[in-house]
């Protein structure tokens, strides 16, 4: 594992884009996690599908997948990358008052996709807040993380703490 920080200039310590001219273009995927504590009328809203705003969970997951595309537009030092694919999947946890978010990006390029991977993530777990913060203004975004990225000289990493 590689401890430097690679957006640090090392002789001047300031901020700076990686440069990624040298390195091989590779298939690479992340998956991001987001968990959301909801309220047990939110968890009978979603479950009827009565939700006033419409269907939380499609306009999350169009959000979440527009977000993954800007990521090159809203961190600084990230490279704009070409998508391969983006997916975003929500689920309901009734027994857990929870909603699970997972987005999984791929791309064929120099550098990695974990970033996009977060962005979707967080943005969906944004956007079902919005959608549903009428019901519940008590909605928690408790836990966003990388649990699994492929591709590149580091090859595979799975964060044990993101599994659920």
């Amino acid at each position: 594992m590689n401890d430097k920080l690679t957006h640090f200039d090392p002789n001047t310590g300031k901020a700076k884009m990686v440069n990624v001219a040298d390195k091989s273009v590779t298939t690479r995927v992340a998956i991001a996690r987001s968990t959301l504590k909801i309220g047990s009328k939110l968890v009978e809203i979603l479950q009827s599908g009565t939700l006033e705003k419409g269907d939380a969970f499609t306009v999350a997951k169009t959000a979440g997948i527009l977000a993954a595309k800007q990521t090159g537009l809203l961190i600084p030092m990230c490279h704009p990358l070409p998508m391969d694919c983006a997916n975003i999947e929500i689920s309901l946890f009734p027994d857990l008052q929870e909603i699970r978010i997972e987005s999984e990006v791929q791309t064929t390029a120099k550098t990695g996709v974990e970033m996009e991977a977060l962005v979707a993530a967080n943005i969906a777990a944004l956007t079902v807040y919005d959608m549903c913060k009428a019901v519940d203004k008590g909605i928690q975004i408790v836990k966003t993380g990388l649990f699994k990225k492929t591709g590149g000289k580091s090859g595979e990493f799975i964060n044990p703490d993101m599994e659920w």
